[in-house]
């Protein structure tokens, strides 16, 4: 084990689900070559396993496919916005400080204090929206992955 794993041991979902799997397989192999059948039934039952064991695991890389292009779409979606959200602050920016240069004397002074009141309240708004943004991608991530190893844990509790 890697020292994240041995620090975080709940985060290393992957790794406990593989070990679950390899080790449900490594049992129902076990049990089938130690079970008192003939050598052609063995054959036909192993066949069958292994068929069914290939099936699920297809539907298993497909399902954990479908909520990786999921999660890139959202995280995609969600990327597009905020630099949308960024290139509207700037311009809101640029235009404040093009007015306010133009002015002269205490109107400079009045601008300049308006610009740097917006350009706070623009950072704020841009800092909030990237912090929400990042929550939101974290807690769909963790949805996300609680939901394929949901899955993964009933596909595999399913077969036996």
């Amino acid at each position: 084990m890697n020292k994240a794993e041995t620090d975080y041991p709940v985060q290393s979902g992957s790794t406990f689900t593989k070990g679950l799997l390899i080790g449900g397989l490594l049992g129902a192999a076990a049990a089938l070559l130690y079970a008192p059948k003939p050598g052609r039934e063995m054959r036909s039952d192993l066949s069958e396993k292994w068929g069914t064991v290939c099936d699920k695991s297809k539907d298993v890389a497909s399902v954990v496919t479908e909520k990786a292009t999921d999660l890139a779409k959202n995280v995609t979606a969600k990327t597009t916005d905020l630099a949308k959200t960024v290139g509207s602050s700037a311009s809101t920016l640029v235009s404040s400080v093009k007015t306010a240069s133009s002015m002269v004397g205490e109107e400079v002074k009045q601008a300049a204090a308006n610009v740097s009141e917006d350009a706070k309240n623009s950072a704020s708004e841009v800092a909030s929206e990237a912090k929400d943004t990042s929550n939101e991608l974290s807690s769909d991530i963790r949805k996300a992955s609680q939901d394929t190893a949901r899955e993964v844990h009933n596909k595999t509790s399913a077969s036996y």
